[in-house]
């Protein structure tokens, strides 16, 4: 019995990965997107306990129901698919301003909270002890 489509919104580390066949070829790491923008990016998909997730695009996600993701790829076309780079952090750029000498104190103090509480990270790959707690994540939802 078939169940009814959910929201990518609601896919969770753990829910299984289906070719278009309905072979499972993995299990949901991560979701990427923007949840504010109702903007959904892809799907990290480990293959295997430790291994490094493969990248699938929303574009190649074909029907999400509960529990598990179904691919419009087959097993041989996910297996070409390129390893997952954790997503670079978004940075707010405000406009430079002619306010005075308090605002402009005030905006390089924002500057250096920003890069002090959260530092814009480039992408890049996942390292072993993301893809450790990962695996943990994974194993106890």
């Amino acid at each position: 019995m078939a169940t009814d489509p959910v929201s990518w919104l609601l896919i969770e580390p753990g829910w299984k990965v289906l070719a278009a066949d309905g072979s499972e070829v993995g299990k949901v790491d991560e979701v990427t997107g923007d949840s504010n923008a109702d903007i959904f990016d892809g799907l990290a998909v480990a293959t295997s306990a430790l291994g490094k997730p493969r990248y699938v695009p929303a574009e190649e996600v074909g029907e999400i129901q509960e529990g598990a993701v179904r691919l419009s790829l087959t097993s041989e076309q996910f297996e070409e698919l390129g390893e997952f780079s954790e997503p670079a952090t978004s940075e707010r750029i405000e406009p430079d301003s002619k306010a005075g000498l308090g605002e402009s104190v005030g905006a390089e103090l924002r500057e250096l909270e920003g890069k002090v509480v959260a530092p814009t990270q480039h992408e890049r790959p996942l390292g072993i002890l993301r893809r450790i707690t990962l695996f943990f994540r994974r194993l106890f939802r």
